[in-house]
């Protein structure tokens, strides 16, 4: 009888336990993942929040329309996962959170973009940003996400200041060899965003760049009609110190880098222009405006040994590391 009852005791044990062993087994691993609150993997640099500095909430505007708030590194990470590859070096990315969270801070101080003072997650505005989850969905892994949430993690609470104010910190793809004046690409001088050299880009996908076009396709592209060879239409060109094109006269009539940039829809301003067998050539260096903190060269940066804080001082030269709650 004893042994009986040890047996049936023993498989009312078993009853209790079994559903939440089998339940814990079968999960995968994108269910085990909290969202949102992922504990980066041990490394010699701990990630602390540097102290004074408070964790604080912005506004977002999303792309459905509607403005959220959302803890500051949240959005910092989605916009690192969205704006930069996670294979490249973790001092680049680094870098990157820092000048995602500076060009954040500066939208919503400023609050004169978007309604209620919002930064959007529309890369052609503000700063693109996606989800840890839709990026595990769509893009990349669960340590992808864990080695950029610790890139954010070990810079939190970090901006990056001029003179003691929030700094413009404008950032592109790639500069094809050097980056750009602010003043030449928008009209103003900004003592700490002017052309620097960014080696080490050349085996970056968007570093030179050919298209071409036919004579009907590049006169509509101007919006003008144009007669004659081709040839022809190419006068003066004049250059920035970036190496963009400042003017270029096309069929009599002068035109800036930018605009050209624009109508043409080309990678950056760092083009040259010729004619072969009837067809205008275009070969551009680099990928986007060329202002401030060149992506892959802040990877090939990191890659030969420079830190965050020697990628941030290469491209914002005469900008200082501060922490938010020192800022006024």
């Amino acid at each position: 009888m004893d042994k009986q009852w040890q047996q049936i005791l023993a498989a009312f044990i078993l009853g209790l336990i079994l559903p939440g062993l089998t339940a814990r087994l079968g999960r995968g691993a994108a269910d085990s993942m909290p969202q949102l609150q992922i504990q980066p993997p041990e490394t010699s640099e701990q990630a602390t929040v540097p102290e004074g500095t408070e964790s604080c909430q912005i506004p977002v505007l999303r792309m459905d329309g509607e403005v959220i708030s959302m803890e500051l590194d949240t959005y910092v990470v989605g916009v690192v996962l969205a704006e930069m590859p996670a294979s490249f070096a973790p001092e680049a990315l680094k870098a990157q959170a820092v000048v995602a969270r500076t060009y954040a801070m500066k939208r919503v101080t400023e609050g004169i973009r978007h309604p209620q003072g919002a930064v959007c997650t529309d890369p052609g505005c503000c700063q693109a940003y996606i989800s840890p989850e839709d990026y595990r969905k769509d893009r990349g892994t669960l340590a992808d996400v864990l080695k950029i949430t610790a890139a954010v993690e070990a810079t939190a609470g970090q901006v990056l200041t001029y003179h003691g104010e929030l700094a413009e910190a404008t950032y592109f793809s790639c500069s094809g060899g050097k980056t750009e004046d602010a003043v030449a690409v928008w009209g103003t001088d900004i003592p700490y965003l002017q052309a620097v050299d960014s080696p080490g880009e050349e085996q970056a996908l968007p570093y030179s760049k050919t298209v071409s076009f036919t004579p009907s396709e590049f006169a509509c592209a101007l919006g003008r009609e144009l007669s004659g060879h081709p040839k022809d239409w190419l006068g003066v060109v004049t250059y920035t110190e970036g190496g963009g094109v400042a003017t270029m006269v096309v069929a009599g009539v002068s035109y800036t880098g930018v605009r050209l940039r624009q109508l043409l829809r080309l990678n950056s301003t760092a083009f040259t222009m010729s004619v072969s067998d009837g067809s205008i050539l275009i070969t551009t260096m680099g990928k986007g405006h060329r202002v401030g903190m060149s992506q892959y060269g802040a990877d090939a940066m990191a890659v030969t040994g420079s830190t965050c804080q020697e990628i941030l001082a290469h491209y914002y030269p005469g900008t200082k590391i501060d922490k938010i709650g020192a800022i006024g």
